[in-house]
């Protein structure tokens, strides 16, 4: 069979693959797969440099399918390469426990580099991953050794660049000249609701023209050649590149091509028959012609081929730079180099104290120190964050003499938060992303699939609370912090003072998954450790940081971040009433939950129910802490334009406040 016809049956069969397993399971997205077929396998059989074999090579392409909801096309291309996808995972699709569940899940399916589905995340941690790239080839490559040399590529959708998380993260590409990403967007016109027409009509190519962006078109989406020539002319700008791809969804189905109803649902069992005879397709369901197997075979082959020949380049790289070499592998296998957190900052007892972010800023420049992979930056907010790495290039500074670490990501914060996905899952990088905690809301679809996939991103927010004082309401968070703690996989950690805040970047760095440290812009003391129990307590997420006299506690004042002090204060007021008080520094709910029930007995003992919590935020969620006999100092409204000191005294965030709900609580029990 000569190439052009081999081609045209492996798109046949990923086109009835696609429509078989979405009628199947009786739900999916069948159109989109029809229509990209050829292109998929044009980037799978001629571009993407990648081994079915070794899914996890570092140097690898990466292929993100941005229209997740297309998976299918993905599904049928991994299995025809060679990866670890059966036809009866095909035939599973859907369904529990299978490898092929209706959107791409990475880690699940071998093969599949992020979670997408949700529109315009893709695109922007295909962004993310091609920075990464730059960092680490500007960091490890040397003169005649390119170990690290590979392309990101993205399918993306109308859909995908209509969200504008694509937009932002579009901008972003552009301005930094990442030539290693490609996007070939599916023009094919058609959302749900019918044709793009109703809401979409702006120069999608001149946009990206205008972005910085190297751009193409291709009208006819069958043509491989074409779409092959518009990959590799890809290969050879310096700028990012965008290939817009003419498509009619479902071709070539009689009935439902370029129409809504084949984008959502599947196409019946008489569309399909009747789809199958149009292309000459003889085989039954879930079939892959001998040929097209072979190929397989193939494929794997010059995969194999690939992977053993950088594995080869990589030893001559070791040879001649040692140290480098396991620096990498360090960095790529997610280690942190040995005694990172030794001597970090200790911060003497001061009544004044300093801002949480402040005290924050000093040990990331001591860990940036220490720990190469730490890069990132903030949203248009470095001095307020306190995040800038004073010392390393810029990202956009692409004649340095050292790796890149810094990001001025500017307003964008929705892209930051995904592209640090991205980076994230590229590997061998430890991204963060700063701004207020306010703006953790534009964030929050990314640091939701961040706790999902279970990515090493580390969230710096700052100006926690009413405590940030004249901006507001609109910049005061009261609902955040309650809403980064009900996402499944996320861990938050509020610091009382500058000794909690180093144990804090030590925790966030020692997690697997995505990590928030919620900073004050406030003055708070740093405490008297000789007179009370030690910072590293943070680490259990609550501790005892001061105990009731002879350890008999009549209440409990639970507290977080600024708000300790005032959980002290109201302990010395209490005593002189003879109510006897203890103190409990709570600066993570997550850690804490994780530790054994004998220690959170012993923190917060079951027999001792008069307990106050006293954190400027919502209450709720407290409640699991605090039980139905509780008390609340809390915010519960939104905030207002004041001094923070004014606002503490208006808003009832008091000494005097916690000392009345404890003698409420008290009497009460």
């Amino acid at each position: 069979m000569d190439s052009k016809a081999l081609d045209q049956l492996a798109v046949d069969t990923i086109r009835t693959l696609s429509m078989d397993a979405v009628q199947a399971a009786n739900s999916g997205h069948p159109g989109t797969p029809m229509a990209l077929a050829p292109l998929g396998w044009m980037l799978y059989s001629r571009i993407l440099r990648h081994d079915p074999a070794h899914p996890g090579w570092h140097d690898r392409d990466r292929f993100v399918l941005s229209c997740g909801h297309a998976s299918m096309l993905q599904y049928s291309l991994l299995h025809l390469s060679g990866y670890g996808v059966s036809i009866d995972d095909i035939k599973a699709f859907r369904q529990w426990t299978s490898l092929t569940p209706g959107h791409p899940e990475t880690g699940h399916t071998p093969g599949v580099e992020t979670t997408t589905g949700p529109l315009g995340q893709g695109f922007a941690n295909a962004v993310g991953m091609a920075m990464a790239e730059r960092q680490l080839s500007a960091r490890f490559n040397r003169p005649g050794h390119g170990v690290v040399d590979h392309r990101t590529w993205v399918l993306a959708s109308d859909g995908d660049l209509m969200e504008g998380v694509a937009s932002e993260a579009a901008s972003l590409a552009g301005h930094l000249r990442l030539g290693k990403l490609t996007v070939f967007w599916d023009d094919n016109r058609i959302t749900i609701d019918g044709s793009t027409s109703l809401s979409f009509s702006e120069d999608v190519v001149g946009r990206f023209a205008a972005y910085g962006w190297h751009t193409q078109s291709v009208e006819d989406p069958n043509d491989i050649d074409a779409l092959e020539r518009a990959a590799r002319a890809a290969l050879g700008d310096e700028r990012p590149s965008l290939v817009r791809v003419r498509t009619i969804i479902a071709w070539p189905a009689p009935t439902k091509q370029n129409t809504a109803d084949a984008h959502g649902a599947p196409l019946g069992e008489d569309e399909i028959q009747k789809t199958k005879e149009r292309m000459g397709w003889t085989h039954g369901k879930f079939v892959v012609p001998e040929e097209v197997g072979r190929a397989r075979h193939e494929l794997a082959t010059r995969g194999a081929t690939a992977y053993a020949d950088w594995t080869r380049r990589f030893a001559a790289y070791r040879l001649e730079y040692a140290n480098e070499a396991s620096a990498m592998e360090r960095a790529l296998s997610g280690q942190l180099a040995p005694d990172w957190d030794r001597d970090l900052p200790r911060f003497e007892a001061h009544e004044k104290g300093m801002a949480t972010r402040k005290a924050s800023g000093t040990v990331l420049t001591a860990l940036a120190a220490r720990v190469d992979e730490l890069v990132g930056g903030s949203a248009d907010l470095a001095g307020s964050n306190n995040t800038y790495l004073k010392g390393h290039p810029e990202f956009q500074n692409l004649d340095a003499d050292k790796p890149p670490r810094n990001v001025h990501w500017g307003i964008r914060e929705h892209a930051m938060a995904s592209a640090c996905n991205g980076m994230a899952l590229h590997g061998g990088v430890i991204p963060y992303a700063a701004t207020f905690l306010i703006f953790s809301d534009y964030m929050r679809p990314a640091i939701r699939l961040a706790s999902m996939m279970q990515q090493p991103v580390r969230y710096v927010f700052t100006h926690d609370s009413i405590g940030l004082g004249e901006d507001g309401p609109t910049h005061q968070p009261v609902e955040q912090l309650a809403s980064l703690r009900a996402i499944p996989g996320m861990t938050v950690i509020r610091p009382c003072d500058a000794n909690e805040t180093r144990e804090a970047w030590i925790a966030a760095l020692r997690r697997k998954g995505p990590v928030a440290l919620v900073l004050t812009r406030q003055d708070v003391p740093v405490l008297d450790r000789s007179k009370l129990a030690g910072a590293d307590g943070l680490h259990r997420g609550a501790y005892v940081l001061a105990e009731a006299p002879n350890g008999n506690a009549d209440v409990i004042l639970i507290a977080t971040g600024s708000e300790v002090q005032i959980a002290l204060g109201a302990r010395d007021e209490l005593s002189k009433e003879g109510i006897l008080a203890r103190v409990v520094s709570m600066p993570s709910w997550e850690l804490f939950s994780e530790q054994e029930a004998t220690y959170r007995d012993s923190v917060l003992p079951p027999t001792v129910r008069a307990r106050v919590v006293v954190e400027a935020a919502t209450r709720f969620g407290w409640e699991r802490w605090v039980g139905s006999e509780g008390a609340f100092v809390t915010v519960d409204r939104f905030g207002a334009s004041a001094p923070c000191k004014t606002l503490y005294q208006k808003y009832g965030i008091t000494v005097s406040a916690a000392v009345s709900a404890a003698r409420t609580v008290t009497r009460r029990g």
